[in-house]
């Protein structure tokens, strides 16, 4: 088991309203390679040719992975492809397999495409939940890929990565724990800061 994830089992075994319920089943975690529970999946190559500087589904490439797109295909393409060959489903982990490695994104299910290899998903069954995926995937660490300039994380590198898991319904609870604090992170983190002069500006007037 990595250690990032050992932390943030244990994270979770404090967490407010986890600790009880998921505290006694930490220890009975299964371990599991990610090949054993699916295989790696990727979007159907789209060419230069197929796109333009605006249209009507945006297509996402590597460098603009997580951000705005430059580049367009037209919604009858998106169409055929989405319906003949693989493509992510609503709440997929697209992780990033090159130039920043293994950065994530959950697919919403908005027309979106995105660039083949560099960008994949693992299709798995109903053994993994996906918020608890999400989580594995966020807290790996893939410093020790091969490369030199430019890593790579190659499909091998993703399906031999080591899960420690509980059931689904357990990992369910877990993802669902996590995506609260973060949410509560992100709020605070929102928040605008109380700095000192304000504070004695309010002890002047009592």
């Amino acid at each position: 088991m990595s250690g990032d994830f050992e932390q943030a089992k244990s994270r979770v075994c404090q967490s407010e309203g986890a600790y009880v319920s998921v505290r006694p089943l930490a220890s009975s975690w299964e371990q599991r390679k990610l090949g054993e529970l699916g295989s790696v999946a990727m979007c159907k190559r789209i060419f230069k040719e197929q796109t333009t500087e605006q249209g009507d589904v945006p297509f996402y490439k590597i460098g603009t992975f997580g951000g705005t797109p430059d580049a367009f295909i037209s919604r009858e393409l998106f169409d055929e492809y989405q319906r003949l060959y693989q493509f992510p489903k609503v709440g997929d982990i697209l992780i990033s397999a090159a130039g920043t490695i293994g950065r994530t994104i959950v697919y919403q299910g908005d027309p979106a495409y995105y660039q083949d290899s560099n960008i994949v998903w693992l299709q798995h069954d109903e053994r993994l939940d996906n918020g608890f995926l999400l989580q594995f995937l966020n807290g790996k660490s893939w410093s020790s890929l091969e490369g030199s300039t430019l890593k790579r994380l190659y499909n091998k590198d993703l399906l031999n990565a080591e899960i420690a898991i509980p059931s689904p319904d357990e990992q369910h609870q877990i993802g669902s724990t996590f995506a609260r604090l973060d949410d509560i992170i992100t709020l605070h983190q929102r928040e605008p800061p109380h700095t000192m002069k304000e504070g004695k500006n309010v002890d002047q007037h009592q």
